[in-house]
């Protein structure tokens, strides 16, 4: 029998979550705020698509956006904890999380979920219509998302859907319209998605097969390093037509380098018997985020008008 102070992980004992006041700890796990890969992972899409449109002086909006990523991130992490209470207490990784060992009710974490709606509300609010409606599209299939890994092997290629959704919203912030070129940057982000959530798959491959919960990891196997690889290329390929879309010149492809080379590090040092060693590669793609970015300011800044 676990007691209750066993129900505390150390990550509320120590670091920023224990710097907390102790009421607040179980809701700050909630939020992953130990955690800020996945606020970067869904920042950097949004990031991309606001500077390969050239920014537009609405410098404003890689805060807005940051901001936006955080309050939705964390939303998404309450509403897939509130959904997956039942299952994680059967995972050895996600029993002690606050739903699951019920050192949070449900109702307090819905209001959690609805106060950080809120802050999204706000940032919504700053964007144009056109944006804004494209931001709301995402909702349906952000809430599908939790039952995705109960009835596909690909639940990583839902959440490349949801998590690359901010490059379709960027472009129009900036610009007011849609184009191809959001559009080629958002299947590029699904396949970097895919690539990256079958290494942080991987580290749960024993515990999901014990709960039926299915996943792109446990599905390709030993095969593993080979699938992200694939999806790395295939990532690669439709950012450099994004890039080609914005400034048809070598030039711009060029720009993608850096990023491919630490993709290609990524492939060439993932283990599926590693699940220490794929953590840290999954970890490693909030740089491979920024070299994108960089990618996509300096063509964006140099396109014409």
């Amino acid at each position: 029998m676990i007691s209750g102070i066993d129900l505390v992980p150390d990550s509320e004992r120590h670091g920023l979550i224990g710097a907390l006041p102790e009421p607040a700890r179980p809701f700050a796990s909630l939020m992953r705020l130990d955690r800020p890969i996945g606020s970067w992972l869904l920042y950097w899409p949004c990031a991309w698509s606001v500077a390969l449109a050239g920014v537009g002086g609405r410098w404003d909006l890689f805060l807005w956006l940051g901001l936006g990523a955080f309050a939705m991130r964390s939303a998404g992490c309450v509403y897939n904890d509130i959904v997956d209470r039942d299952l994680d207490r059967a995972v050895e990784r996600t029993r002690l999380r606050p739903l699951a060992s019920g050192r949070v009710r449900t109702r307090a974490a819905w209001a959690l979920l609805v106060a950080l709606s809120l802050v999204g509300l706000i940032v919504l609010l700053q964007l144009g219509r056109t944006a804004q409606g494209i931001a709301l599209g995402s909702l349906a299939p952000v809430a599908a998302y939790p039952f995705m890994k109960r009835i596909t092997w690909w639940p990583q290629a839902w959440l490349g859907l949801v998590f690359s959704w901010g490059a379709l919203v960027g472009w129009p912030a900036v610009t007011g319209r849609f184009d191809l070129a959001p559009l080629l940057l958002w299947l590029g982000s699904i396949f970097w998605v895919i690539g990256y959530d079958t290494l942080y798959a991987i580290q749960d491959i024993e515990d999901d097969a014990l709960v039926g919960v299915k996943s792109s990891a446990r599905r390709l196997g030993a095969h593993a390093a080979l699938g992200v690889g694939i999806c790395y290329a295939a990532a690669l390929a439709l950012w450099a037509a994004t890039l080609w879309r914005v400034r048809p010149e070598w030039l711009s492809i060029v720009a993608l380098l850096p990023a491919a080379l630490h993709l290609l590090s990524q492939v060439a040092r993932a283990d599926p018997g590693d699940g220490a060693g794929a953590l840290r590669l999954f970890r490693s793609n909030r740089f491979t985020g920024l070299l994108v970015f960089l990618a996509m300011l300096v063509v964006g800044l140099s396109s014409p008008a």
